[in-house]
């Protein structure tokens, strides 16, 4: 499951990126690194140990070998589905940036990103 919750994020952060491009590249536009990525995917699959967080629920990353850090917080639930906003402080970038996701549990209880 916490790889499929990497895989569906990954596709989130490709709709803020322009299509068909490198993951490479977008990770990089970003202002990200590989490694800030893992980390902050590391901390995503930490909301979702325990089933559902709790609205508001916030927990923060931070990658000490490239300096970037960031907040992922649970903003609502509706249904089957939570929301979640993402702050990304890349190093050396004057403003975070912001990324907003959608996720809903299946049946079989796999969270995917959803329109």
């Amino acid at each position: 499951m916490k790889h499929l919750i990497s895989v569906v994020f990954l596709s989130a952060v490709l709709a803020v990126a322009a299509q068909a491009k490198p993951l490479s590249r977008i990770i990089s536009e970003i202002g990200l690194t590989p490694g800030d990525y893992k980390v902050m995917q590391a901390t995503v699959d930490q909301l979702f140990v325990n089933g559902i967080p709790s609205v508001g629920r916030q927990l923060s990353w931070n990658n000490p070998d490239s300096g970037s850090k960031g907040t992922v917080r649970l903003r609502a639930r509706q249904g089957n589905c939570v929301f979640m906003q993402h702050f990304v402080y890349p190093k050396g970038a004057p403003q975070s940036r912001e990324i907003r996701t959608r996720w809903c549990q299946d049946a079989n209880g796999t969270w995917l990103l959803t329109p």
